[in-house]
């Protein structure tokens, strides 16, 4: 069975670590419900629950799927490695190829690998079959925004496999990975390898022939002095290729710093040394026809370009991983992002949004919130592939590890393991409340009222504020049944209130401390409508040309400052 050809097919999965010989595995598959359920045709990398996937249904809790699918190996293929990639599959999944177990994987938004040499059929048809299981109820594994009875800020949830399925070939010995480490002056490559070897690693690059300082086993140390400092403004990457013995690969760098300082008294965050101020917008990463997954990256290109196009330079990735390429159009583009961690354990409206909202119990402790065992490390393991697969994109500047309380625990323990695992990004250990945690950042949720920032010791964010509704007749998912914050009946009207909260409540507070705010939020998910664009991608509610005279407004008031 050959894959109908879609538009993710012919974007390369991995664009930090690029490869000329690769098999993309999305398209039809044989998609099976149940362990005697009939075979139905599914469309990857889009979960079943989408129209999109050519399914369109709900898959019940506690119900196992499988995806099955034919492939041959290009003949050109041969005297290599063959190595099988998954972007994501939601929650865990077991692989068989050839009726033989490659292996198991957890937790439905990183990636995994399996070399298959010695199982694939390199002259005949192969079977790959993968068995799904996806309990979201159990709040074991990382679920974010999914919910099986969703409405209001809880949406549909997605089973399977969402992100690209691909093999590529590879010598005996080749490069697993590349891992950065920025100064301004010079930047540390990590290189791993599957194996240790004696050979050489070789530097290629056009922009500075000369660039390798140190040349030692698995790292090379590069004299990057000369190079243009990464910004959302001015976001300048820098091609380069590795060569290790028959394996060469194209990736990218860009020099970026992080870091904090009192600036006239005030904490602030620096960027390349420099005090810097984001204007962001949260981003949920929802699509009407695929949930998870867009019809195409061009759906992200055309997301960032919009915000760009309104005067933003940072979006918060709101509890959910997204495909490479999101992060590495993001790099090019020039959008900074404030990357969460996804959630596991259990949820209380209670607890965790009614008595915080009303400030009654938002500096609480967090030792007894989360207590399950397992369920703490999972949500570790999550939080580590997480880190190890976006730490080396640029635009990844900050790290949430808690939004809200959901699923939290123990968060000065995890703070400083995360400022261990990668000490480049800010980290925000609890975003809205339950503060009292060690964390680079002061972090706030205000709705229903205008935003007033207090005193701290620490950068203060405003991580979440807004939430204007707006209905758009005509693009809404249930027209009956909308969820926000302070409706608006035209789009002037709408288009006047977010200025007016910006210009009166966000500009004025940046000279007294704020270092960031984040409008709730990109798009309408769903039953929510406090999106800057309808769920349909179709209408843009605001003005863009007067969004981002605000937020030319808000640099130049911060320039004023510094």
């Amino acid at each position: 069975m050959s894959g109908r050809e879609i538009p993710w097919d012919i974007w390369y999965p991995r664009p930090r670590l690029v490869r000329d010989k690769w098999l993309n595995l999305n398209g039809s598959w044989d998609f099976y419900t149940g362990h005697d359920g009939e075979r139905r045709t599914i469309t990857v990398p889009f979960a079943p629950e989408s129209r999109l996937s050519g399914i369109g249904e709900r898959i019940p809790d506690e119900t196992d799927v499988d995806y099955a699918r034919s492939f041959t190996v290009p003949e050109d293929y041969a005297g290599n490695r063959l190595l099988l990639h998954f972007g994501a599959v939601d929650q865990t999944a077991e692989v068989y190829l050839n009726g033989q177990r490659l292996g198991f994987h957890e937790g439905g938004y990183t990636h995994f690998s399996f070399d298959i040499t010695d199982i694939v059929r390199w002259d005949k048809e192969n079977r790959l079959l993968v068995h799904v299981s996806d309990r979201l109820d159990d709040r074991l594994y990382p679920y974010g925004k999914q919910k099986h009875k969703n409405g209001g800020m809880w949406y549909t949830p997605v089973t399977g496999i969402w992100q690209t399925v691909w093999i590529e070939p590879v010598p005996e010995v080749y490069i697993r990975n590349i891992h950065v480490i920025n100064s301004l002056t010079e930047a540390k490559l990590e290189v791993e390898l599957n194996r240790e070897t004696d050979q050489e690693i070789v530097f290629t690059a056009d922009w500075n022939h000369e660039a390798v300082r140190e040349n030692g086993p698995g790292r090379l140390t590069l004299d990057v002095s000369a190079l243009t400092p990464w910004t959302p403004e001015d976001p300048v990457t820098y091609p380069f290729t590795l060569q290790v013995g028959e394996d060469r690969v194209s990736s990218y760098l860009a020099v970026r710093t992080l870091s904090e300082r009192i600036i006239h008294g005030i904490p602030r965050i620096l960027l390349n040394g420099k005090p810097y101020y984001f204007h962001g917008v949260l981003d949920q990463g929802y699509f009407d026809d695929g949930i998870y997954t867009p019809e195409s990256p061009e759906a992200y290109r055309n997301d960032l370009l919009m915000l760009k196009s309104c005067g933003f330079n940072m979006l918060r990735k709101h509890i959910k991983v997204e495909p490479d390429y999101f992060y590495y159009l993001c790099d090019i583009i020039g959008l900074a992002v404030f990357q969460d961690m996804v959630n596991n354990g259990t949820y209380s409206y209670f607890r965790d949004t009614v008595l915080p909202t009303v400030k009654l119990n938002r500096h609480m402790g967090d030792r007894f919130i989360n207590r399950d065992p397992e369920k703490r490390a999972m949500f570790k393991q999550c939080l580590t592939e997480t880190i190890e697969q976006v730490r080396d994109f640029s635009c990844i500047v900050y790290y949430t590890i808690f939004n809200e309380g959901w699923g939290q625990f123990e968060g000065s323990a995890l703070y400083r393991y995360v400022k261990a695992l990668d000490p480049s990004r800010i980290v925000d250990t609890a975003s809205g409340w339950f503060d009292k945690v060690e964390s680079d950042v002061c972090s706030e949720h205000i709705y229903f009222k205008d935003p007033e920032i207090h005193s701290s010791d620490k950068p203060y964010i405003l991580s979440e504020y807004g939430g204007y509704t707006f209905k758009t007749e005509g693009h809404l998912y249930h027209p009956e049944k909308t969820y926000g914050y302070g409706g608006y009946e035209t789009r002037e009207a709408y288009q006047e209130a977010v200025e007016k909260l910006m210009a009166d409540c966000i500009l004025p507070q940046i000279e007294m401390g704020l270092c960031a705010d984040i409008y709730t939020q990109l798009s309408d998910v769903e039953d929510e409508i406090n999106g800057l664009i309808t769920y349909d991608r179709k209408i843009i509610k605001v003005n863009p040309a007067r969004m981002k005279a605000i937020g030319d407004k808000m640099r130049k008031v911060y320039e004023d400052w510094l």
